[in-house]
């Protein structure tokens, strides 16, 4: 099961143990690699991101977000993380729990999803899925004020 921690990163199936915002590229790619095969990835504005396949869900992952020309706020160290469901399972429930607040995100249409969850979602938070079940979540850390 992954657990999302919308203030805090992701926790891990297993004992695996979790993806924390502003944690280094190295240590995130450790705890991944306890549960799936970690490939390399890319990002715009991104200095470092990977994936990894895990029972039908891909995970993402991204770090030290910049913005070269200064104008917004930058996110050192793990900046975003996202779980997508593979295209064929998007008929019913996914094979892995992804978690928020108790709910399963994947594991119930989407409308349930909705009005179990009601309002209130974090602004770091989006929940997309264009049928009867989601199909991603993903959540990035606050970013850090650039200093003038």
């Amino acid at each position: 099961m992954f657990e999302i921690l919308p203030e805090a990163g992701l926790r891990l199936p297993g004992r695996a143990g979790t993806l924390r915002f502003g944690m280094d590229e190295r240590t995130a790619q450790w705890a991944v690699a306890t549960v799936a095969d970690v490939r390399e990835g890319w990002v715009c504005g991104a200095r470092w991101a990977f994936s990894a396949q895990y029972r039908g869900l891909t995970l993402d992952v991204y770090g030290d977000a910049t913005d070269r020309s200064g104008r917004h706020e930058e996110s050192p160290g793990l900046a975003g993380i996202g779980l997508t469901r593979a295209p064929f399972t998007l008929t019913g429930p996914s094979a892995c729990p992804v978690v928020l607040r108790g709910i399963n995100l994947f594991g119930y249409p989407t409308a349930e999803v909705s009005d179990a969850l009601g309002g209130g979602l974090p602004a770091t938070l989006r929940l997309s899925g264009d049928g009867l079940y989601l199909t991603a979540v993903s959540v990035h850390a606050e970013p850090v004020p650039v200093e003038s």
